[in-house]
């Protein structure tokens, strides 16, 4: 989960990789630090906390090197402390490395490299890859290659990792390894970066290709090769990148989650466009064409997923029974392979994750493919594991998303498994009458959610007001359980209050217990199907003095009448609804986090893209 850049080329590297760490923050800050080469020695500076630290601690350094490796931390072994900061050097403080992953045998190196004479300055597992290298290059007595000591090293060190090494044995180079971490490669004119992301290059570069695992790149001013870790040369293909720097940035809002909030109309929009095909003939989804017929054999679905992935899972479900009819089960993506799951013959898995990189879900999705199923991905960012090896998936087209919290992904996330489900229905001739109801409104959905954000101002009212609270319930049925569990889930990852989303149905079955005046529940009860028993619900918390918070049809008038405030949301068919109340949520837990001074874009104790079990 930690933010690897580094960069070779004819620029000052320094404010290259520094801008690139600001860009990568989400996946890491608790420390930060950057390794420089100027030609003639090694220059190093590592800060605890935010990339900010260490930009201070840079200010009066005026640092110009020829290639340099930094890193933002998000901490596995060892605390948050300067001398876990990355990069990691060896012995002699010839070699750095910026490492994302985990090295499982760690400590056995570790043992076996002290015993040879090797000190250690850390307590992190990374250091054992800087000393594995050095002793590479102490046996050729320092007259190998960079890349053949990595190479080397990579034998020995089990686990996950992305790596970017730098060494002044052999400089004017950078050698990136991967292993289950993501790595990316900026290839411009006579420069190069690698980073773990796509963010730290966008502004710099226009052209990338992707490391697969175990895979190799070295970077010289003259170039990139590519390699596998038996040194054969790979050819990969370059990549434009999809989006600019503006995409990146603010643009005018306090926060990125807020920025992100806002783009959700937009963010269905570019999921559904030219998918929806003209007067409702159904479906086109260019990335299951080399599956379709395949699809149409499947007799059963199950999703795999961690996070806000999951709870959309939970409603995607929904769609797959309700639209397509084909039985669909969800799962943890962290606890499939455990369960030692059964796939079936006419399996079909599909793993979502926003970054496509998320481990457990990766891992999930490997099982499921030793199980002979069909795998399909629902993912965000182009070239990504996940994308690369489902046999066939969907983009969500959601764009950069900053924001730890995930809120557009969510979105974006409903709109795809609305349009997979539509299109195995409609392959499999449903009711035409149902599906035809659904894509036309499915159309009206972005208008409808810009009505509900015309409503910010008074969401952050009722945000303020109800801030004295640490306590809160959600509750929902049906298509709205799972917004009740992302709901909350919200409200608790930026906000820290405690928060938790319950079906309704299940609430006399114990979290009743927690209903009194001092815990609010925020009830999603919309025209639907189930109204009355969500009303049912809100009169047995409101018998217990507790205060509700509805989120609740425009032109509902009972329901003012039975909560203590409401939140109004347009009318649509059952299940597109979720499209719609999540929207509230999301406004109020980062009203919450804002009005408490917090960093609402970086959580404590959290990161965007979870590429470590």
């Amino acid at each position: 989960m930690c933010g690897i850049v580094g960069y070779i080329g004819k620029q000052n590297a320094v404010p290259v990789v520094m801008d690139g760490l600001r860009r990568l923050e989400y996946r890491g800050y608790d420390s930060a630090g950057v390794a420089v080469w100027d030609g003639a020695s090694m220059q190093v500076a590592r800060a605890v906390g935010r990339v900010a630290s260490l930009e201070t601690l840079l200010t009066n350094k005026n640092w110009h090197g020829v290639v340099a490796i930094a890193h933002t931390r998000w901490a596995t072994h060892g605390k948050p402390t300067e001398r876990n900061a990355h990069p990691h050097a060896d012995c002699t403080n010839s070699i750095f490395v910026a490492h994302n992953g985990i090295i499982e045998n760690y400590h056995e190196l570790k043992e076996a490299l002290a015993r040879e004479g090797h000190f250690f300055r850390s307590d992190t597992d990374t250091e054992v890859l800087a000393h594995l290298i050095e002793r590479s290059f102490l046996m050729e007595r320092g007259t190998m290659l960079l890349e053949d000591a990595v190479i080397e090293t990579l034998r020995h060190a089990m686990g996950t990792l992305g790596i970017a090494v730098i060494s002044r044995h052999d400089p004017f180079k950078i050698v990136a390894a991967r292993r289950g971490s993501p790595l990316v490669i900026g290839v411009g004119e006579d420069e190069y970066i690698v980073a773990s992301d796509v963010a730290a290059i966008v502004g710099h570069i226009k052209n990338v290709l992707y490391l697969h695992d175990n895979e190799l790149a070295v970077l010289t001013r003259n170039g990139v090769d590519t390699m596998n870790v038996g040194k054969k040369l790979i050819h990969k293909p370059l990549h434009a990148i999809e989006w600019n720097i503006e995409d990146a940035q603010r643009g005018g809002f306090s926060h990125f989650m807020q920025k992100e909030i806002f783009e959700g109309p937009e963010t269905l929009e570019n999921a559904l466009r030219g998918r929806l095909l003209p007067k409702d003939q159904g479906v086109k989804l260019g990335g299951l064409e080399d599956v379709e017929e395949q699809l149409k054999n499947i007799k059963r679905i199950v999703l795999v997923a961690c996070g806000t992935s999951y709870y959309a899972g939970l409603v995607g479900k929904y769609y797959f029974e309700e639209l397509a009819r084909v039985p669909t089960s969800i799962e943890y993506a962290s606890e499939f392979r455990y369960q030692r799951p059964i796939i079936e013959k006419g399996t079909a898995v599909i793993a979502i994750s926003q970054s496509g990189e998320t481990a457990d879900t990766l891992e999930a999705m490997r099982e499921a493919k030793r199980q002979h199923a069909l795998v399909l991905g629902i993912v965000n960012v182009v070239g990504s594991t996940i994308a690369r090896e489902s046999d066939a998936g969907v983009y969500n087209h959601a764009g950069p998303e900053i924001g730890v919290a995930s809120t557009k992904a969510f979105i974006s996330q409903l709109g795809v498994l609305l349009l997979v489900s539509l299109f195995l229905a409609y392959q499999r001739s449903r009711s035409p009458i149902l599906l035809t109801k659904v894509s036309r409104e499915l159309k009206s959905i972005p208008a409808k959610m810009k009505r509900i954000l015309e409503q910010d101002a008074g969401i952050k009212r009722l945000a303020e007001r109800y801030l004295p609270y640490q306590n809160f319930l959600y509750l929902g049925r049906r298509y709205q359980f799972p917004v009740a569990l992302e709901g909350a889930l919200k409200l608790k990852e930026i906000s820290y209050k405690h928060a938790e989303g319950y079906p309704a149905g299940e609430m006399k079955h114990g979290p009743i217990a927690l209903v009194e005046n001092t815990v609010p529940t925020i009830a999603l009860c919309p025209k639907d199907t189930v109204y009355e028993k969500m009303i049912s619900n809100i009169q047995e918390i409101k018998a217990r003095d507790g205060k509700v918070i509805a989120v609740a049809t425009e032109g509902d008038t009972r329901i003012a009448s039975l909560a203590d405030d409401v939140i109004f949301i347009p009318h649509t068919i059952d299940m597109l609804i979720p499209l719609l109340s999540v929207i509230p949520l999301q406004l109020f837990a980062y009203h919450t986090a804002a009005l408490l001074g917090l960093d609402v874009d970086k959580p404590r104790n959290l990161a965007k893209s979870v590429t470590v079990e």
